[in-house]
């Protein structure tokens, strides 16, 4: 869910942050052009008070010396601007013919902007929002002033700016805008994970837990975590089903368990009626033996229904084991019970390691509940033991994934349908191929109750050619068997 909703969270914040960003850099930019223009308008209007009173279009057609000196000041201004600011500037008449323009020959163009900002002055209106620039744009900005005598405007006042510094300020703003925009996204980012982590720490306790229960460990909660106050009322909710779950569980292992002890001592009884009635009974009579048959068989489901209450109930006692030599050691306690039944237990040594002696056997180490293994390992066996033909053997082999420590038991028997390996493990389930087979339908069940309170885990699947495969995997690492 976090990588979910932690990109949601930064896409939006992105646009937030974009959306503002980008007119803010528009007006940034609008703002640095705005100086630019006042001082242009303010510079244009200095030139025009100038121009103002000049009548003669040259020195040859002044009036006298003092239109003269005028308009010899105002070329004197023009020149000296432009090698000051590199601005080029003039005054022209409506003709466009020039009174004074620096540089010399410089002036008004039949087509553009410079020629939209003179039309406009000669119908009175002075430049003051021209086309913005850009720092992508190369071109000049142009600003005109009307000169104005008797009321009509008489020439105007024209200026054409290179933009270079400019558009370096304006990039200059939207590089300081870039690294605002960056840090604001930095942070929001880092406040974003510290959100969704606060967020969502009780939904990943909430399904720890959960993945605990549901494989067994009953006694798992979810502790007191922060979040929003909805997911807390989730969390006391959790524990309060968990709780009631727990006790309703532990209501019916202790219904079964004192179900099957009690039955027990009834059924030891009858049985022991039924045999001394048998010896009353004339020989051949099958009847009794029957009777006797199914007697021992109901005091068979009994035990495996007070093994698997014990099993679910008992707590795990886990410790570094060596599970090699556990394995080896049942494979062999279960070879005289193999060979009564015309088969073979067959166990194979796991693979030296590097450093490992070649004459000695191999240690594989894992955390479990040595007892606890046992007894799974042999309902396994002795399963796959039933299930094996004549002649047949059963392998027994230990190896080591990630995580775990693995335990394989391989049989040579007709196997099961990929229906039948869903259900398999189920209580008191058996294939209806295998009705015959003598057995509960607990034993499997037993194994997994009683691997699941150490975090083990028994799976199983297909055989090549033929045949049935369980796996029993214990954690190798502590932190995997406590988790």
């Amino acid at each position: 869910m976090r990588s979910r909703l932690l990109p949601l969270l930064i896409v939006l914040m992105a646009g937030v942050l974009l959306a503002l960003g980008f007119p803010l850099a528009a007006s940034q930019a609008a703002a640095q052009q705005q100086r630019v223009v006042v001082d242009r308008i303010d510079d244009t209007t200095r030139f025009a008070a100038l121009a103002q009173y000049v009548t003669a279009r040259d020195e040859k057609t002044a009036v006298d010396s003092e239109d003269d000196e005028r308009l010899h000041t105002l070329r004197t201004e023009l020149a000296r601007y432009q090698q000051l600011y590199g601005i080029s500037a003039g005054v022209f008449y409506r003709d466009r013919t020039a009174m004074a323009a620096s540089p010399a020959g410089w002036g008004v163009p039949k087509e553009g902007e410079l020629y939209d900002a003179y039309l406009s002055a000669l119908l009175g209106r002075r430049t003051h929002d021209p086309q913005q620039v850009w720092p992508w744009q190369r071109r000049k900005l142009a600003i005109a002033s009307p000169i104005v005598r008797d009321g009509d405007v008489v020439a105007v006042v024209v200026t054409e700016s290179p933009t270079g510094a400019l558009r370096s300020r304006i990039l200059h703003g939207w590089l300081l805008l870039a690294a605002g925009e960056f840090a604001a996204m930095a942070i929001a980012v880092l406040c974003a994970v510290r959100l969704t982590g606060w967020v969502l720490l009780p939904v990943a306790t909430l399904d720890r837990v959960t993945h605990d229960i549901a494989t067994g460990r009953m006694k798992s909660r979810v502790g007191t975590a922060g979040g929003p106050p909805e997911l807390r009322r989730l969390v006391r909710s959790f524990n309060e089903m968990a709780d009631n779950v727990e006790e309703v569980l532990e209501q019916q292992r202790a219904f079964v368990a004192d179900a099957s002890h009690q039955l027990r001592n009834p059924l030891a009884a009858l049985l022991l009626r039924i045999e001394l009635l048998g010896l009353e009974l004339p020989d051949g009579h099958t009847e009794a033996e029957s009777v006797k048959e199914e007697g021992h068989r109901l005091a068979q489901v009994l035990d495996d229904l007070l093994g698997l209450a014990l099993a679910e109930h008992a707590g795990t006692h886990l410790a570094l084991t060596d599970i090699a030599a556990l394995a080896r050691t049942r494979a062999a306690s279960w070879r005289p019970v193999a060979e009564r039944a015309g088969t073979v237990v067959e166990f194979t040594e796991p693979a030296p390691g590097l450093g490992d002696p070649v004459d000695e056997p191999v240690e594989v180490v894992a955390w479990a509940d040595a007892v606890a293994l046992s007894s799974a390992l042999d309902a396994v066996i002795d399963n796959a033991i039933k299930f094996t033909p004549h002649g047949e053997v059963v392998h027994v082999r230990v190896g080591v994934d990630a995580e775990h420590a693995v335990i394989t038991v391989a049989d040579s028997g007709p196997g099961l349908t990929e229906d039948e390996l869903a259900r398999i493990g189920d209580r008191f389930w058996r294939s209806n191929r295998h009705q015959n087979v003598h057995g509960s339908g607990l034993g499997l069940s037993i194994a997994r109750a009683l691997l699941s309170q150490g975090g083990g885990a028994i799976t199983y699947s297909h055989r090549e050619p033929h045949g049935l495969e369980v796996t029993l995997a214990v954690p190798s690492s502590a932190s995997a068997a406590y988790r």
